[in-house]
């Protein structure tokens, strides 16, 4: 319960090229998404929407390097700096998460 409140009130600030790049593959996502949506309503061959499906991930895995790349640059040396060392216990928490 503690980890929602945190999540819902820390923001983080970015840069106009940085949200644009997140969102456009956040967009090409959805599109993917879509695609395999319509490929199950179309009764598609099985490997076909698996392949998809594959390649969805792959989008998701590369667009959770991106952001944490951008964590990592931004919020987790900005807070080391200011000498929040409990951040380096959350980076290292959800790379335990991301990692599974």
């Amino acid at each position: 319960m503690d980890e929602e409140k945190n999540c819902c009130k820390r923001k983080k600030i970015r840069s106009e090229d940085e949200y644009k790049s997140l969102i456009n593959r956040l967009n090409r996502i959805e599109g993917q998404i879509r695609g395999v949506k319509g490929m199950v309503e179309k009764n598609a061959y099985c490997t076909d929407i698996i392949i998809q499906v594959a390649a969805i991930n792959a989008a998701l895995k590369s667009f959770n390097k991106e952001l944490l790349a951008g964590h990592i640059r931004s919020c987790v040396v900005n807070d080391i700096r200011d000498g929040k060392d409990e951040t380096v216990e959350e980076l290292l928490d959800i790379l335990h998460k991301v990692m599974k």
